[in-house]
This record gives structure tokens, sequence and C-alpha cells, in this order.
């Protein structure tokens, strides 16, 4: 199937290549094929969609609100509040419920949208006010909650809805994703480069694209230390260093550790950049038996825990270095 992208170039590509059907959406395969099913049936039910940011969730709503609505009523029988806007208890009492009674002439079986996204960010007062809202217009509209995380949702507005949660997106499938625009916009990139995108994305799709248009804008180039430059992380081979020069011999070398870790502070970059790369690093370093990796996630984890406490000092890093070196 031809993939249906926007035609204005001067969109950001998160936007340009954001998917318009549900067959165009990249991971968790098993729930958009409940949304095609729905979209198929025609008839949605009020539903929350959570999980991790730049996954697919609002953009699944809207592909599901196009192939429901079709591209002649979607934008007049769809309303879509962000947490940017203001949503307290007026909002939900005035504009909601405007909408909720507004008439349109719609295909039988299909109803009005409204799209709550960031929905755990709502106050608790305007969950509240929902409940009936959601209740009284049952049958000319339905409600589509995307958030990060449900259990912020109060529990009568759980008890109205599907609840489909969506996984991060597997390393395979960003890269999929990539190499279609890196071939449509004719981007220059190596290996190296892409693996960089897909470490700091981390399963965030919307990351990786931005990513690599800023690293393009920047450099004109996809390779690691271009991206890494782009993303103001420490380079995970310095990183790798670090830990290798701790954990190789007994004792470790803590002059070399540090030497390492100089370069990086002296960069300019913070506590917490250092400890968590050196978690996600310590948990794929090879050549490492399993009792001492659990004691390496485990020393990190404590200071990890202290900076994020506040205490981001250079002496909390020199004193890990030195607990690593003591494994």
């Amino acid at each position: 199937m031809t993939k249906t992208f926007s035609t204005n170039l001067e969109l950001p590509w998160v936007e340009k290549y954001r998917p318009h059907v549900l067959n165009d959406i990249v991971g968790n395969e098993e729930t958009i094929e409940r949304l095609k099913l729905i979209a198929e049936d025609g008839n949605m039910p009020h539903m929350i969609i959570s999980g991790f940011p730049g996954i697919g969730k609002t953009t699944s709503i809207h592909c599901l609100a196009h192939e429901l609505l079709g591209d002649k009523f979607y934008s007049q029988a769809t309303l879509e509040l962000n947490a940017s806007d203001d949503r307290g208890i007026d909002v939900v009492r005035n504009k909601i419920k405007q909408f909720a009674q507004t008439k349109i002439q719609l295909p039988p079986g299909r109803h009005k949208i409204i799209i709550l996204d960031e929905a755990d960010s709502m106050t608790q007062g305007a969950q509240q006010a929902l409940r009936r809202t959601m209740e009284i217009y049952s049958n000319t509209t339905r409600f589509a909650f995307a958030c990060n995380e449900s259990s912020k949702i109060i529990e009568p507005l759980q008890s109205r809805c599907a609840i489909l949660r969506y996984n991060k997106l597997a390393d395979d499938q960003v890269l999929s994703r990539l190499l279609e625009i890196a071939k449509f916009e004719d981007v220059k990139y190596d290996s190296e480069g892409l693996k960089a995108l897909i470490f700091t994305a981390e399963g965030d799709m919307r990351q990786a694209i931005n990513n690599l248009q800023s690293t393009v804008a920047g450099f004109g180039f996809i390779n690691d230390i271009n991206v890494f430059k782009i993303v103001d992380q420490p380079h995970p081979l310095v990183i790798k260093k670090i830990l290798t020069a701790c954990i190789s011999q007994p004792g470790g070398n803590i002059d070399e550790a540090i030497d390492y870790l100089d370069s990086l502070w002296n960069k300019g970059y913070s506590a917490i950049d250092i400890v968590t790369l050196t978690f996600k690093v310590a948990k794929t370093i090879t050549g490492v038996n399993e009792q001492k990796r659990l004691e390496l996630l485990k020393q990190i984890g404590f200071v990890h825990m202290r900076v994020l406490e506040g205490v981001g000092s250079y002496l909390q890093l020199c004193g890990l270095l030195a607990k690593l070196c003591d494994i």
C-alpha cells in the first residue's frame, strides 16, 4: 500500500511523515488490529490509550477518526484538546459540552469524536465533570483519551472506557521508518549514525525523527559523532571506556577512568547525563558475568538516585568509579 504523507514541504518531518491511516502506523500491531476492527465495525467505544511519549497514541486516534468519518466529516466532527489548552472544569462545562450538543449530520452509525490529549494532566474536577457528559451524549459523541499513565485518570472514567496500552517501539521498527524518511529526503548517513539515532530515541519515534532532521540541518550527514552532538549526550564509547577501565582488571584502573570522566565533565556534561548513559551502557556491555553486571547496575542505581535528589557533584561520580573499580 502506498503511504500517504503530507505534501507541505515546510512542515517538520515529524508532521510531514505522520501517518494518516492505521496501516501506516509502526509497532503495537495487536492494538492497531483492534483499532482496525473498530474502524470496520464503525461503532467506536469511549477509549483510553496509554503509553510512553512518541509511540503513536494520538496519531492512532486521529487515524481511527479519519477512517470512521472520512475526510468529508473529519474536520467538523472531531474536537481535539491538548494539555497546552486550559482544561479545567469550565472547559468541560462549556467547550466540550457545547461541541457534544452540536448537531452534525453524519453517516449512520458514526459519532462525533472528542480527543483529549495528555488527559492525565486534566484536573480532578474536570475529570469528574466529564462523567455525566459522557453518559448524556454517548448516543452522538465518543471520547478518546491519550495519556502517559492511565492510573492518573479517575476510576469512574476508566470504567466507562476501553483501555488500550501501547509499548515502546522496537529498534527495528524505528529503523524502518528512519530509512523510509532518509530515502524520501535523500539523507546521507552511515550505519553508526542510524544506531546512534535509535540508541538516543529509546523507542520514541517522534524523538528519533526530530533528531534525524536536526542532525541533517546541523551537519548534513548522519554519523554517530554528529548525532550525539545534536542530542547533547556523552558518546557511549567514552562511557564504555570508563566502565572497561574500572572492571578490566582486579582493582580496576581508577586513574584511566577518571581521565575519561574529566574529558566529559570539562565538556560541560551534567552528572545526570553521565550517570543515565552509564546505566544504559552497563546493561549491554559485553564480557561481564551476570553477578558482576548486577553489582554494577546496583551501584550506578544508587548514585543515579542521589543525583536525582540534587547531589549532582563531581565527587559523586568519582565515588561511583571507585566503587566500580572495587567490584
